[in-house]
């Protein structure tokens, strides 16, 4: 196998809905493999079949689907390495386990789980609370290492359950290069005999991760840092086999936004934000929210996601996915766990929402508004309203005044804004309105400014409580741009009867 073609996969367990950190890792195998002219393949490492959580696979392709990461090779896209689900694979897995009894790499294990808690209890009498099945304990074990052949063999003639465990080199020191850590050197007496086959005849992480890289020729093995103290005993496996290995880059965790700890499943919720691509509904009804539910666009969720353990060496932040593509490197990575941000998230979200074409977004919002609006109206409304957003539902919103007369007006700005003279300026305002032609934005604004002038008033004084009294609101786009969209006729008739009503509302306080 040669491994000069940049080969990566993102090989994520059936177990549960898909974690931004595990969208982070595919992104950036995704990134990886498009910089270099190289394959990205999704595979699905269902191995753990007592984890299997129905629905967890259709979940993980349609959050691909919907972050525009597109797999080169993968379940239902077909390529020449399939099948690439390990559950299919199933059969081929017993050979290599058999290969390493064979070159004495790996051993038979016939321990009980009651035997083998017996053993870790009468461990923490002695003061030994973290017991392994490694070099120094396997002597006391029932394992083809300690057992006669002959009662090995019948031991598996008369199907008795056994594991096939690695069998760890004492007193060795693993070394090998990652791509974003450096050099890594770990002691073979820190390291246990891992299970690589189990009773129930199929294949650990361990080892189906080793055989299905190797056959799949996977150049680079892109994953998070809770895979590091893995590492040494797939690279021991890669040396039993004699196989070139891959290059090896463990990526930083996701921390929380105080940086104590990981982000866990269970945070976002609890915390106001989404830790999902996607909605994800648990087999007992409980519902943990996604961030395409929350409005999200999925460009802005991978800017963001790229950002967290990623720089690109410059100032520039946004970036669509091929420039990403374009800029992105391991050697930019960061050892460091990554804080997520919500507020930072919420940020990349504003700028995409305002870099959107106001008729797109009068076309994704095309169902939530009146249909008595033509479309030119809602073109208009978004125009207006997106600057000041954040999702697409915050125009319609935010924005309800521009198709619906207030019903309300903001009592905050009324009691600080409006004074005992605030209704006679107004209806001053008012006959100068009713004097404009042409009831544009620019012509508003020039007689605004020169009605201040004449009364020498500052822009406060009037405008505030003209906002008030067209949208109900103290805050928004532009008044006279507000204006020109509503018309002459719906201004000043807004106006006239928001005066009677805060009369009212004067009186009755």
């Amino acid at each position: 196998m040669s491994l000069n073609k940049v080969r990566v996969r993102f090989a994520p367990s059936p177990t549960g809905p898909l974690h931004m950190g595990g969208v982070r890792t595919a992104l950036y195998n995704y990134l990886f493999a498009k910089k270099n002219n190289g394959t990205f393949i999704l595979r699905i490492e269902d191995t753990d079949q007592n984890r299997f959580v129905e629905g967890a696979q259709d979940y993980i392709l349609n959050s691909f689907k919907w972050c525009g990461i597109t797999p080169d090779e993968g379940p239902g896209i077909g390529g020449n390495y399939g099948p690439y689900v390990q559950s299919e694979r199933k059969d081929m897995y017993q050979e290599y386990a058999q290969r390493l009894i064979q070159s004495e790499h790996a051993y038979y294990a016939f321990d009980t789980s009651e035997e083998l808690t017996k053993m870790r209890d009468e461990a923490k009498k002695m003061g030994m609370p973290n017991w392994q099945y490694n070099g120094v304990s396997r002597v006391n074990m029932r394992n083809s290492l300690t057992l006669p052949k002959s009662e090995v063999e019948k031991l598996i003639e008369n199907k008795e359950p056994y594991v096939i465990r690695m069998k760890m080199p004492r007193n060795e020191d693993v070394r090998f290069e990652d791509e974003i850590r450096g050099w890594v050197v770990v002691n073979t007496n820190n390291l246990d005999d891992k299970v690589l086959y189990k009773s129930d005849g199929m294949p650990t992480y361990h080892l189906a991760n080793i055989v299905d890289d190797h056959a799949m020729e996977i150049s680079h093995v892109i994953r998070g840092e809770e895979w590091l103290p893995s590492a040494p005993l797939h690279v021991l496996l890669y040396d039993a086999f004699n196989w070139e290995r891959p290059q090896f880059a463990h990526l930083p965790l996701l921390l929380k936004p105080d940086g104590n700890g990981k982000l866990s499943k269970r945070d976002g919720d609890r915390l106001g934000f989404p830790v999902f691509p996607l909605d994800w509904t648990t087999s007992d009804g409980e519902l943990y929210s996604g961030y395409k539910e929350k409005g999200y666009f999925p460009e802005a969720f991978i800017n963001m996601l790229a950002f967290l353990g990623w720089n690109p060496g410059t100032q520039q932040e946004l970036f669509n996915l091929e420039e990403l593509c374009e800029a992105f490197g391991l050697n930019r990575v960061s050892k460091g766990g990554a804080k997520f941000d919500p507020e930072k998230t919420r940020w990349f979200q504003q700028q995409y929402i305002r870099a959107t074409k106001n008729e797109k977004l009068a076309e994704l919002l095309a169902d939530k508004f009146p249909s008595s609006l033509t479309n030119d109206q809602k073109v208009t409304i978004c125009s207006l309203m997106k600057e000041r957003a954040t999702f697409a539902d915050d125009i319609i919103k935010d924005g309800v005044y521009l198709y619906e007369k207030p019903t309300s007006f903001d009592e905050k700005v009324l009691s600080k804004k409006w004074k005992d003279n605030t209704a006679s300026l107004i209806e001053q305002w008012i006959e100068i309105l009713k004097e404009i032609k042409s009831f544009t934005s620019e012509n508003i604004e020039a007689d605004f400014k020169a009605f201040l002038e004449k009364n020498q008033l500052g822009f406060g004084a009037v405008l505030l409580p003209f906002r008030i009294l067209v949208t109900g609101v103290g805050a928004g786009p532009g008044m006279f741009d507000i204006s020109e969209f509503l018309g002459k006729e719906e201004v000043l008739d807004r106006i006239e009867k928001g005066l009677v009503q805060i009369e009212r509302i004067k009186n009755e306080a």
